[in-house]
């Protein structure tokens, strides 16, 4: 019964020495191929700046910067604009770029080439503070030629550099401009709040609130004038009534003494408010009552002296002349004091129209006055902001704020980057012998050779008794002394060939050898 066979380390070695001719020829191509790809690949030289990002020189407790952004977020908006169509068009065209390629490219393919060859990577620091921070970054440019990647890279770095300048610049400028815009817009509408202020207190100065305890006390003065002029005029009145006495008596021919009092004093001396007086008398009394009788006969004395004045010629006495002036004199004053107090009585009307007026005059004012210290408070706030914007912008226009300083001017490569030649020869040298065994196992695994006493005996399911062993022949003989000579020498100048290597991609062998043996001294 047939089973499963393992192969022996014996098996192994026989596969070995069959295919032998197979694994070298495969070790041999896959490391000829390997250190011609190393060979043929075209170098790359890469030539770089470092440009330092530095603070602002004066402290910004004093002056504080407009632009207080990231330098990372700075410095990549100034690699996107640096990096546009027109500008790497402009640069490609000056240098010739990407000319010498195997097939002609189009300028969207060459700016896409370029865009790929400029590197930038970021220097960070850690800040007490602040954490990460950026401090600086390196621009580079990679290209086959060292001359045409160090002239590109003093190019972009020129431009890096000069649109720092230019964005910082900008945009202090139309800070400063937004600013002032918006103060000019403030000022026109701060004199505007002002002159409806203006207005406002004119339409209503006799009602303004500051002036509400002014016309309190005015007020208070026009009542005590009315309270006067109201004594001065009931005086006027009763002085009027003596002088008409004084009249009558004179004209009666009866003296009155001046200041008498009385029912004489203060009863009517016109002869209607005495027939007047008598008739109401009556009412109350008979005509034997004393009060009666005097009224009656200053009736009487009344009617006399009329008809005495009222004779033609009849001459009037001294005394009646000047009684009449005193009373002329006295309804003068009456009428004057009557005059005084309507002028009072307005006074205080307009006083209390005015106090009644000014509660919603200085609503109208607080809204006023509240709408203008707003505006005036934003007015002065921009204005503030105006004037450090334009600091800001006189530290930008003389380099005093956050600059960009060229730390390390590019230089001309003198070595590629690109490829890294030891490590593609290296990897031949990994490559060669697990590609020929993995041929070799591929070969093993499609043949259906039967190997060894052993092997068959697992085919065929029976134990084999006997077994003749391969014969070779003197051709057979002489061929495998030639194939080990080959080997040998396949060996010797395989060895030959990785010390050339070593010696002119890693390291000369006299150095190498020195540096051995230094480790085991």
């Amino acid at each position: 019964m047939a089973s499963e066979y393992e192969m022996s380390v014996n098996d192994y070695i026989a596969i070995i020495k069959h295919h032998a001719l197979l694994l070298i020829l495969s070790f041999v191509v896959i490391l000829g191929v390997s250190v011609a790809v190393a060979l043929t690949i075209p170098p790359i030289y890469e030539s770089s700046g470092t440009i330092l990002v530095e603070s602002q020189q004066i402290s910004p407790d004093l002056v504080a910067a407009n632009n207080n952004t990231f330098a990372d977020e700075r410095i990549e908006v100034i690699r996107q604009r640096v990096m546009t169509r027109e500008h790497l068009e402009g640069i490609i065209d000056k240098y010739n770029l990407f000319a010498s390629q195997s097939r002609p490219l189009s300028v969207t393919e060459k700016i896409d080439e370029m865009r790929n060859a400029i590197t930038v990577s970021l220097v960070s620091a850690a800040v007490k503070g602040r954490g990460e921070v950026t401090i600086a970054f390196r621009l580079g440019f990679e290209h086959r030629q060292p001359e045409i990647a160090n002239k590109v890279a003093n190019e972009l770095v020129t431009l890096f550099l000069d649109e720092n300048i230019k964005q910082r610049t900008e945009r202090a400028s139309e800070t400063t401009e937004f600013l002032t815009q918006e103060a000019d817009k403030l000022r026109v509408e701060l004199e505007a709040l002002e002159n409806r202020l203006a207005d406002f207190k004119q339409a209503h100065s006799n009602a303004l609130p500051e002036h509400q305890e002014l016309r309190m006390n005015m007020l208070s003065r026009a009542e005590t004038e009315l309270k006067e002029v109201d004594r001065d005029y009931k005086a006027a009145r009763e002085e009027l009534r003596f002088n008409e006495l004084e009249v009558s008596a004179a004209s009666a021919g009866v003296a009155v003494k001046p200041g008498a009092t009385g029912a004489a004093a203060e009863q009517p001396q016109d002869l209607g408010s005495l027939k007047a007086e008598y008739t109401r008398l009556l009412s109350l009394y008979t005509e034997a009552h004393p009060d009666v009788r005097a009224v009656k006969r200053k009736i009487a004395a009344l009617e006399s002296v009329k008809g005495v004045g009222g004779g033609a010629g009849a001459p009037v006495s001294l005394e009646v002349a000047k009684a009449q002036a005193r009373v002329a004199a006295s309804e003068t004053r009456m009428q004057s004091l009557a005059d005084q107090k309507q002028e009072i009585l307005r006074k205080i009307d307009a006083y209390e129209a005015q106090i009644l007026e000014t509660p919603q005059v200085e609503r109208g004012l607080v809204t006023l006055m509240r709408d203008h210290d707003n505006a005036r408070k934003k007015y002065e706030e921009i204005r503030t902001k105006e004037m450090g914007a334009k600091i800001s912008e006189s530290l930008e226009e003389e380099n005093k704020a956050e600059r960009f300083v060229l730390l390390e001017s590019p230089l001309m490569p003198e070595k590629p980057v690109r490829p890294n030649r030891k490590k593609v020869v290296a990897m031949g040298f990994v490559l060669a012998p697990v590609g020929a065994g993995a041929l070799v196992m591929l070969l093993e695994m499609l043949s259906q050779r039967v190997r060894g006493v052993e092997a068959l005996g697992s085919v065929v399911g029976r134990r084999v008794l006997v077994s003749i062993p391969y014969i070779h022949t003197k051709a057979e003989l002489a061929r495998r002394r030639k194939w080990r000579a080959l080997v040998i020498v396949g060996a010797v100048v395989i060895i030959a060939i990785s010390l050339v290597l070593l010696h002119f991609f890693y390291m000369p062998l006299d150095l190498l050898v020195f540096r051995t043996l230094g480790r085991f001294a």
